[in-house]
């Protein structure tokens, strides 16, 4: 009996925040813990990076380098799933509340996008073992760094079917606006994994492979907290495969969205082997400023993100509901909540950004060269929290077509950039060609966004039918 009660106060309190709590309190309970747990992993990497560092080969840290483009598509396999089935479960909820039986439609999504995740994972990941040498050498690793590269892939491969549902699951639980379950569920996964690491490497000394290992064991343990949370406290999800269905009304929302997740990682990782290979040419303090402006910029980054991945639930339950008072109000206080960040962390670091350097570098060569990325990538980020926001809306809403130009956008427009920049204007011109790069894509997704009104107008009225006059009324303005 009290476990019922149990469910219903999670289950009620969670759809409370998504419904009806106030805005600010909404996007605290959303976006807090979605920063809190990116932030985490992000420290987990440091001290991941530590822990093979201290096995003092060079092989070891090259071999986890190497494999950062594998686990990026295994994330963008989780992503398909996973950021399209969990935009259209949270539409479902908010429809619900008009429409009933939408409720019993969520079962389906749910089962497809955990096993759809799984099934690609094995396949992925059968495809990479039979094809082991040849996806080594193609990722870049040379004659010393092959032994250890194939086993620390290897052992990822096997695991990719419990990554991809991990990344998946994750963005199912949030669906239903239990923001609070993930968080613990991630930054329980990451104490695991400093533990594995501990007994893998440095007691039974398994170097990388004990590395992956740790991570994928971290991993299967967070997909079952998420399947048994999912078991025990939703109210309409289930993962069981009797609800597994391969309907035009699942597959073309769930793609039409997710599709976007895993084209936005394909280009992350094309980008960052030209960044790489052209910033190469300018000597090693080029690449050490890069790297450790990088990792600054990477905390308000962070956080804007936890805000514009966090609030998209919100979003998307208010468009199925045909909320559009609430959905206003969340974007509205989103945008002012990542100007806000941006604001505040960018002009302190500006003001003090060659002490905060400083403290990462002493090479006044590293030091001259990164005080200007810091500033370019700082710029950068301020276009990319919106534009961030303006993807949410589009995941959101079920636009297809404009979240997938969004997603894809910056490596497109990148890339010739980048290229022209280096020759145009040498290393000035590779440091602010993300910056440029992220502002032709913010200015893209504002103009795909005033396109995209009267659309996202006629689906809130279909959400709201008693509403219809009132929310086409601003698109007929």
């Amino acid at each position: 009996m009290s476990t019922t009660t149990n469910v219903d106060t999670t289950v009620g309190t969670n759809r409370w925040y998504l419904s009806a709590a106030p805005i600010v309190r909404v996007l605290v309970h959303l976006c807090v813990p979605m920063a809190a747990a990116m932030i985490v992993g992000a420290i987990y990497n440091v001290i991941n990076a530590g822990f093979i560092g201290s096995q003092h080969n060079t092989a070891f840290l090259a071999a986890i380098t190497f494999g950062t483009p594998l686990l990026g598509l295994v994330m963008g396999v989780g992503g398909v799933f996973g950021a399209g089935g969990g935009a259209l479960i949270s539409r479902m909820l908010g429809a619900s509340e008009h429409e009933p039986a939408k409720a019993d439609e969520i079962k389906h999504v749910a089962s497809f996008a955990f096993w759809g995740a799984v099934i690609a994972g094995a396949v992925l990941g059968g495809v990479g073992l039979l094809l082991l040498h040849p996806l080594v050498s193609l990722l870049g690793a040379n004659a010393s760094a092959v032994p250890a590269t194939s086993a620390y892939i290897a052992v990822i491969l096997a695991f990719v079917p419990v990554l991809a549902a991990a990344f998946c699951l994750e963005q199912l639980l949030r669906a239903e606006g239990a923001a609070r379950q993930v968080m613990i569920g991630l930054i329980g996964s990451t104490i695991a994994n400093v533990v594995f690491d501990i007994l893998f490497i440095l007691v039974l000394h398994w170097g990388v492979a004990g590395a992956a290992l740790s991570m994928g064991l971290a991993n299967f343990g967070v997909v079952l907290y998420f399947v048994i949370w999912l078991q025990r406290h939703s109210e309409h999800a289930s993962l069981a495969p009797r609800w597994f269905t391969l309907s035009p009304n699942v597959l073309k929302p769930v793609f039409g969205v997710g599709v976007g997740e895993l084209l936005q990682s394909a280009f992350l990782i094309v980008t960052s082997l030209v960044l790489n290979n052209l910033a190469v040419i300018y000597g090693d303090s080029a690449l050490a400023a890069m790297g450790v402006a990088v990792r600054i910029a990477q905390v308000p980054e962070f956080l804007v993100m936890g805000v514009t991945i966090g609030v998209l639930p919100l979003l998307a339950y208010s468009y199925g509901k045909g909320d559009r008072s609430r959905l206003t109000s969340a974007l509205r206080a989103s945008a002012i909540t990542v100007g806000g960040i941006m604001l505040v962390f960018s002009t302190a670091v500006f003001v003090f950004r060659e002490q905060v350097f400083s403290a990462f570098s002493s090479d006044h060569s590293v030091l001259a060269i990164g005080v200007i990325v810091l500033t370019a990538q700082l710029v950068s980020a301020i276009f990319n929290g919106f534009a961030g926001l303006i993807t949410s809306l589009f995941q959101a809403t079920g636009r297809s077509v404009p979240a997938i130009v969004m997603s894809v956008g910056q490596g497109v427009v990148f890339i010739p950039i980048v290229i022209l920049g280096n020759i145009w204007f040498g290393l000035a011109g590779i440091i602010w060609s993300l910056t440029v790069s992220e502002g032709i894509v913010f200015l893209v997704g504002v103009v795909m966004w005033l396109a995209s009104r009267p659309a996202i107008n006629r689906g809130l009225a279909e959400g709201s039918p008693e509403r219809a006059e009132e929310v086409l009324e601003p698109a007929e303005a």
